[in-house]
């Protein structure tokens, strides 16, 4: 899976949640290839040797793991999204297709540390607060705040947060 995923031809993802008693969609969404990292393939334990494929290695998809912005609907709560609202949202972010595996894996921790904090306004202490986790994150990265600094104003180059200035931002 992650050979596939760090391919040049990973797919997009879809999902569907449904109602098997009435054969209704309550849910689908689709994941751009561009949010698949390898921190969201989580490797299962091999078959037990009495399997028919024992041995065989699967893995699951940390969905939860995708920030918000990944989770592009189009039905939600059975009713399906405007096509201009769905294709705004996944051209907003398009730009992480563009980027290279490990400056995405930063983004996209970011962009779920926003999503943590769940007012629209923020603050830089706030993103701060998050220091040890990206630190256990990317053990190699000795200037943490320095890098969370650079992925905001990224965000804020490519429209999704806005700098009000002082150490404050807006979510967009």
């Amino acid at each position: 899976m992650i050979e596939r995923i760090n391919s040049l031809n990973n797919p997009n993802f879809f999902f569907l949640n449904y109602s098997s008693s009435d054969l209704i969609v309550n849910n689908f969404i689709v994941i751009p290839k561009h949010y698949f990292t390898n921190d969201i393939i989580e490797k299962r334990i091999p078959l037990g040797q009495n399997a028919r494929r024992a041995g065989w290695v699967g893995c699951n998809i940390l969905v939860q793991d995708i920030p918000e912005s990944g989770k592009i609907h189009i039905v939600k709560n059975r009713q399906i999204e405007p096509l201009e609202q769905v294709m705004k949202k996944w051209e907003k972010t398009y730009f992480l297709a563009d980027q290279k595996q490990k400056n995405r894996s930063w983004i996209i921790e970011i962009m779920r540390i926003l999503d943590k904090i769940e007012k629209i306004n923020f603050t830089l202490s706030e993103v701060y607060k998050y220091e040890s986790e990206l630190q256990k994150k990317f053990p190699n990265n000795k200037f943490i705040k320095d890098k969370i600094r650079q992925q905001l104003q990224l965000l804020r180059d490519k429209g999704l947060i806005e700098f009000r200035g002082n150490g404050k931002y807006s979510k967009l």
